[in-house]
């Protein structure tokens, strides 16, 4: 995966001065469209397409300075329209504008050139099962929330408080299937997953039943999902469980993600600090 994931690199590299499409760079890495922009994120700690966005100001800042080309070239051979939708990409990543840049040879941001290599740790396993679910339904309620990588995510908290536990009892109720129980879902999360990025987080159960009129729900289509279990300190426990998801036992096992609501079943100590949890990620299994 590792490999393919470079050459994917180098095809950027080599044509940073044309159209990239995303589905070409998933071909060479032999993956979808969508497991690439998640696993990238993941092991790059970007966006690809942010990614790509810097590499080619990175290169075009170089051009400027060295002033063999006009502005308007340098614009178009690194595919903007005009000079004004480039200066204004160029100063939301450099700092300053192309024109005083060439002027005052202003020092200038780069990005990079990315490539993964593998480095071996194994100071722990990591404990999951395959699961192939029938449709089910997922029933709670559901708010639109920004994204936090680690700590407490402030709105799903506030989400959570402001519902009344006689409806958590009510919605509790409905569970009648693994994962059984209140779960806690991530759906429609952005490609790149930046920080800010919003996403729908459910406050649920998985069921076979209709849902109340007052509830949300959302058809979950069949499919298979890979099930990993921990336990730590929590937030922590589970945050770090998803990036190892992603940076750890995709690369290692014959599956990719695909997508669908990503479920997380977290049972915490009597005074909050620890917790054990299970996470469900929607997977498709990768012929080789």
């Amino acid at each position: 995966m590792l490999e393919r994931l470079n050459q994917a690199m180098e095809h950027i590299e080599r044509h940073l001065d044309q159209p990239i499409e995303v589905a070409e760079l998933a071909r060479i890495a032999v993956t979808s469209e969508y497991h690439l922009r998640r696993i990238f994120s993941a092991l790059a700690g970007v966006g690809l397409s942010e990614y790509i966005r810097r590499r080619r100001l990175t290169v075009a800042g170089a051009e400027v300075l060295a002033g063999e080309r006009t502005l308007l070239d340098v614009a178009v051979r690194y595919g903007y329209g005009s000079t004004e939708a480039f200066a204004r990409a160029f100063h939301a990543m450099h700092g300053v504008g192309p024109g005083e840049a060439r002027r005052t040879g202003a020092a200038l941001r780069s990005q990079p050139r990315m490539s993964f290599r593998l480095v071996v740790e194994g100071s722990s396993s990591m404990r999951y099962r395959i699961v192939h679910k029938e449709e089910f339904r997922l029933v709670g309620r559901k708010a639109r929330v920004p994204l936090v990588h680690e700590g407490m995510n402030p709105a799903i908290v506030a989400f959570v408080r402001s519902i009344e536990p006689e409806t958590v009892r009510r919605i509790e109720a409905l569970s009648d299937q693994e994962p059984r129980g209140i779960v806690n879902v991530s759906d429609k999360v952005a490609d790149d997953r930046a920080e800010g990025t919003e996403l729908d987080y459910w406050h649920g159960v998985v069921t076979g039943e209709d849902a109340p009129a007052d509830l949300d729900a959302l058809a979950v289509p069949a499919g298979t999902w890979a099930v990993f279990e921990t336990s730590g300190a929590f937030p922590q426990a589970v945050q770090y469980l998803w990036r190892d998801v992603f940076t750890q036992w995709f690369p290692s096992n014959p599956y990719r993600s695909r997508p669908g609501p990503e479920i997380s079943r977290t049972r915490l100590s009597a005074d909050g600090a620890e917790a054990e949890a299970e996470l469900w990620i929607p997977v498709e299994p990768v012929s080789r």
